[in-house]
């Protein structure tokens, strides 16, 4: 899950990101509403995080600018405005969820969780192919009931390829949801993560095959 951080609190932010990462999501971070604009120009998140108090407005003005581009992302604000004249302004005003500051950080795991959840065009929390189960509301994967243990760049390769099964995923998909915008990144490391997925998959007999187009993208379909 890739989630963008609409935040100007440096600590909090910083705390944030650290704290998911731990939960093998990317999060970037902008510092005001037109930091956060034009990010969300050029890059796709599964969730936006977004505070209502910023230098340069209230976030809520955020949420029409996302929607005339055609942006579906949900927004959940997270904030200190948090009574109830407040809450019903920011879900009036667009927003998909709200939770108050200050909050339970697992509580907001698991609202990020559901609102992430929403979009998937799957039945079911867990997409299976092959012998290979993905949980995507967890981010795990395990083979035949075995967890298969990765690691988190590795287990965001899978899940996006697995969202898409069947389907070409182009390189910079999947970059956009391996990697952060401040991660820095050597011009192999897409490949590498892919080259180690594909063994730990085959190493598992898991049923699958990661096919690709050198400099187009891959795709993750059932092995014939």
């Amino acid at each position: 899950m890739r989630v963008l951080l609409v935040e100007d609190e440096k600590e909090l932010a910083g705390a944030l990101k650290a704290a998911l990462s731990h939960h093998r999501m990317i999060a970037d971070h902008a510092r005001d509403l037109a930091e956060a604009a034009l990010i969300l120009n050029d890059a796709v998140y599964d969730v936006v995080v977004l505070d209502r108090k910023l230098p340069d407005g209230d976030g809520l003005s955020l949420i029409p600018v996302i929607r005339a581009r055609g942006n579906t992302v949900p927004v959940l604000m997270l904030t200190a405005l948090d009574d109830l004249a407040d809450r019903v302004a920011g879900l009036d005003g667009g927003a998909d969820d709200y939770i108050g500051k200050p909050f339970a950080f697992e509580e907001l795991l698991a609202r990020l969780r559901a609102l992430a959840r929403r979009p998937v065009p799957v039945q079911s929390d867990v997409v299976t192919v092959g012998r290979l189960s993905f949980d995507l509301a967890h981010c795990e994967a395990s083979v035949a009931g075995t967890p298969l243990k990765m690691p988190r760049r590795e287990l965001l390769v899978l899940e996006t390829l697995t969202r898409r099964m069947g389907r070409m995923v182009l390189r910079a998909a999947l970059m956009e949801a391996v990697f952060g915008l401040d991660d820095e990144i050597q011009s192999n490391a897409l490949d590498t993560h892919i080259s180690r997925v594909r063994r730990k998959l085959a190493d598992a007999d898991a049923g699958v095959t990661i096919n690709g187009i050198r400099g187009v993208g891959y795709l993750l379909r059932e092995d014939q």
